[in-house]
């Protein structure tokens, strides 16, 4: 029997503290050096078709193949589901909402990068674009430090004014009132330049994760000190690629950070970026905790080879 895992299933099993310790684990494993499989192709019409695949970690004895439908203008814009496989028999153990497993995955394990990543003294937080994947990410981020207070713009200002008190105009508002600032949009055009960040800011870039994405410019990636998910990915659909920047442009890795083969700030007055992509280890952390907690007599279940 194959466990079927909604969005509101997803969002009630998540133990922040759970998933965070396993993509910490995740990040030092071998396997997340692998490279990862992300096949991408625009449709005709509006959106693309993303298939990320496989994910493995150590220890765990399933992998997940991730299909997502990406669609700017739709609501939600990403649509799909996740695929968990048992690794020995091939069974399929569970079919989870992509959509919130992706929010919740890219979220936490950004939540984890900022962090490790910002000045540890750090307590005002910004927020560019307040949808699912920034609401997971403040989700992770208030389960790691405390913040004095939450500055957020927003497309649709009452999205944001949901979430904090302090809702003003644009990226450049957020940044000038932030130590950290989070960008999780669709822009396709810099949001900050490097005129716009004072020594020692964080910012992290969730947005730029595939070709034309972009919300940090070319110059302040530049002058930043750079640390990626996935050095490939980043130099080809990341944030790098997307601002016209080589490889060379990043410090290293969150893994790096994480197995103190490299500092995740070399000076306190430091500009620090975090350009993640996303990779399909992820999907597997995450989907693999929730099925482990999914024991509810009452959890759907569907025979697909009936």
């Amino acid at each position: 029997m194959t466990v079927v895992l909604t969005r509101s299933q997803v969002d009630s099993l998540v133990d922040v503290s759970q998933v965070m310790e396993i993509l910490r684990e995740g990040f030092t494993a071998p396997v997340a050096q692998q490279p990862p499989l992300r096949i991408r192709t625009d449709l005709p019409g509006p959106g693309t078709a993303t298939c990320l695949m496989p994910g493995l970690l150590p220890g765990i004895a399933a992998y997940t193949v991730k299909v997502n439908a990406k669609f700017p203008d739709a609501t939600p814009a990403l649509r799909g589901v996740v695929c968990l496989h048992d690794l020995r028999s091939g069974e399929l153990l569970a079919l989870a909402d992509s959509s919130s497993v992706t929010a919740w995955r890219t979220g936490l394990a950004a939540a984890l990068g900022t962090h490790l990543l910002a000045t540890p003294g750090a307590d005002t937080l910004g927020l560019v674009g307040t949808g699912a994947q920034a609401t997971k990410t403040l989700a992770g981020l208030r389960y790691l430090r405390s913040w004095r207070r939450l500055v957020a713009c927003d497309l649709d200002p009452a999205r944001a004014a949901d979430l904090t008190s302090y809702v003003v105009g644009d990226a450049r508002e957020v940044c000038a009132q932030s130590e950290v600032v989070v960008l999780a949009t669709w822009s396709r055009q810099p949001l900050l330049n490097a005129c716009d960040v004072l020594p020692g800011h964080h910012l992290t870039t969730l947005g730029a994760d595939e070709p034309g994405k972009i919300e940090l410019s070319a110059d302040l990636l530049r002058t930043a000190r750079v640390v990626v998910d996935d050095l490939n990915l980043a130099a080809t659909s990341g944030a790098l690629a997307n601002a016209g920047l080589e490889v060379s442009a990043a410090a290293g890795t969150l893994s790096d950070v994480l197995q103190g083969r490299i500092a995740g700030r070399d000076a306190e007055d430091a500009v620090t970026v975090y350009a993640p992509v996303g990779l399909p280890w992820q999907d597997l952390a995450l989907t693999w905790a929730l099925y482990s907690r999914a024991t509810a007599p009452d959890q759907t279940t569907i025979d697909l080879l009936a």
